[in-house]
């Protein structure tokens, strides 16, 4: 029997666990559609030429649908408009392109979960303290919005000091390096921001080898991420959940094919998890329950 659809999906790396669980969430789910879907990523993380000629070989298998999360908001547009012009639907997730238009784009508000995190992270130091922040990649849509967002945050508290702010590029030996550096200078810091939960753990490799103690915090809710939470290793993190996003972005995949109409901006609601309710998340993604659409998206058409 073949499959209702042939879609094709393209995450920004194989580093990131939070895009591990993207493309076993979008495989769980189309599935469980009646769909065929394959899953693309960039050797290389973050690499645009790479994701550029994924997303090529992606349209020479002429899918019904592409789904994509950009490593950049403009270097893939003349192969993004070329899937445009193909008639193929396109749908964005994460993050988009600035100068193509997508059937629609699914995401959280990268600057307000980020200054809910960091309020959260200062009230529990006490309002009071040396804070570093590792930032992504500086070239990835979500970085600048998460680091604005720490800051605008950290403005509103007299007594918290930004004393470093680092580039880590959303990896774990990126961030590791960066902490160890800045520890180096602030010795005693009390709290660290991390854009990423992969950034986190390199932070608290960093801590563990100083034999110093800081309150961390990261993002994306990643498995690994509970774990720490458990382990009192890992203050918090938010449910940022590439596996939530891609998972309605295969239904909007679905529901278009079908002549159903979408909202051009869905926007998943993003919690912060920590000790008192990361019992819900402590479940490695296969086994993680996918969103229904219903409950997404009702009353946003």
């Amino acid at each position: 029997m073949s499959s209702k659809y042939h879609l094709c999906c393209l995450t920004k790396n194989r580093t990131n666990p939070a895009y591990e669980g993207a493309r076993i969430g979008a495989e769980r789910l189309a599935y469980q559609l009646g769909c065929e879907l394959v899953n693309y990523a960039p050797n290389t993380p973050d690499d645009t030429f790479e994701q550029d000629a994924l997303l090529n070989e992606a349209l020479d298998s002429h899918p019904d649908a592409i789904l994509i999360a950009p490593v950049h908001t403009t270097d893939l547009d003349l192969s993004l408009q070329k899937v445009r012009d193909a008639g193929i639907p396109l749908i964005f997730f994460v993050t988009k392109s600035d100068g193509v238009k997508s059937e629609t784009f699914v995401t959280s508000k990268n600057h307000t979960l980020a200054v809910g995190i960091a309020n959260y992270l200062f009230e529990h130091i006490g309002g009071i303290g040396d804070v570093a922040i590792l930032e992504g990649a500086e070239k990835s849509p979500t970085s600048a919005p998460r680091t604005k967002g720490f800051r605008d945050a950290a403005a509103e508290y007299p007594d918290i000091n930004i004393v470093a702010s680092r580039v880590a590029n959303y990896q774990r030996n990126d961030a590791l390096r960066e902490m160890t550096d800045i520890l180096k200078m602030h010795p005693n810091i009390d709290g660290l921001l991390a854009a990423n939960d992969v950034m986190a753990f390199g932070a608290i490799d960093a801590l563990e080898a100083a034999n110093h103690k800081a309150s961390v915090i990261g993002l994306n809710a990643v498995p690994e991420a509970i774990k720490a939470i458990k382990n009192g290793s890992l203050l918090a993190t938010v449910g940022y959940d590439a596996m939530s996003m891609v998972c309605i972005a295969v239904h909007a995949a679905v529901r278009i094919l079908s002549g159903e109409r979408v909202p051009e901006v869905i926007e998943l609601p993003a919690k912060i998890v920590d000790a008192n309710n990361c019992k819900s998340w402590d479940c490695p993604y296969q086994e993680r329950p996918m969103p229904s659409w219903e409950l997404v998206v009702e009353n946003r058409l």
